[in-house]
């Protein structure tokens, strides 16, 4: 069915809701939670999106993106609104510079049990607040072949738009889930062969350079909360404890980017 096409100028105007103050982080997180909704921003996520299932609630279009996502209009019955680009930011409350959105039904893909069977190599994130850390994270285990992403209770959602947008789609194609227990999750990774690897700068720590001279087959890797890193706990349930040597009194990276080089440097063969 060919989409609706409404023309609309109203910055209160109800049909657009969805898009209301897409900046306030605690205010989307509560929305779209309760209403069941996600944010895909850009034509290439929008697309990623319905390409893998995801059904839409809505668009909301600056007119110059129409042609391009003509077909995904055409196979929904979604409506679509066409907006200016003031108008736009006026809603969302920041620069919207690709001017293509779109709300979609949330649901969840995939279960822990989906994430880890017949997985090898799984990045396992403790309370990543950052939702670009929780986005490049996922963006970097798909596209260094990694099976999967778990994420602690506490995590950044994944489907929230900055997560979204800093995947570049890849929170819709790599399987991710949340870990039902904090305190024993890990216990079930090590009962089905994986070494659960924490990464930390500590001084007692091996190398990751020792580590991917003789990787184990299945590795479960654990990346923490960007100021304090891991917790005591996670780390004392580890089965080893790995660092990213530094230099120029610099002591350790980014999470996102320590993780980046740890999945490249124990990719699967």
């Amino acid at each position: 069915m060919v989409a609706e096409f409404l023309d609309i100028g109203l910055e209160d105007d109800p049909r657009l809701c969805d898009y209301l103050r897409l900046r306030e982080s605690s205010l989307r997180r509560s929305l779209e939670t309760e209403n069941g909704l996600f944010i895909a921003e850009s034509p290439l996520v929008v697309r990623r999106a319905f390409e893998t299932g995801y059904v839409p609630r809505s668009f909301m279009l600056v007119p110059r993106w129409v042609d391009s996502l003509r077909d995904i209009l055409d196979a929904t019955s979604a409506p679509c609104y066409l907006v200016n680009q003031a108008l736009a930011e006026q809603v969302t409350g920041f620069h919207v510079h690709r001017g293509a959105l779109a709300s979609f039904e949330r649901h969840q893909v995939w279960s822990p049990d989906d994430v880890i069977d017949s997985a090898t190599r799984l990045v396992v994130a403790e309370d990543i607040v950052d939702h670009t850390n929780v986005g490049a994270i996922i963006r970097s285990a798909a596209g260094l072949g990694w099976d999967g992403v778990l994420l602690a209770p506490r995590a950044a959602d994944p489907l929230y738009r900055r997560a979204i947008k800093t995947s570049m789609g890849a929170v819709f194609t790599l399987p991710w889930a949340r870990l039902e227990d904090w305190a024993t999750g890990l216990d079930d990774l090590r009962a089905r062969g994986f070494s659960v690897v924490a990464m930390s700068p500590r001084d007692d720590a091996i190398t990751l350079g020792q580590l991917a001279a003789n990787p184990p087959q299945k590795i479960a890797l654990l990346v923490g909360t960007e100021g304090a890193g891991l917790s005591a706990h996670w780390l004392g349930q580890s089965d080893l404890i790995v660092r990213i040597p530094m230099a120029h009194g610099v002591d350790s990276l980014n999470v996102a980017a320590a993780t980046a080089i740890a999945c490249y440097a124990l990719r699967p063969d």
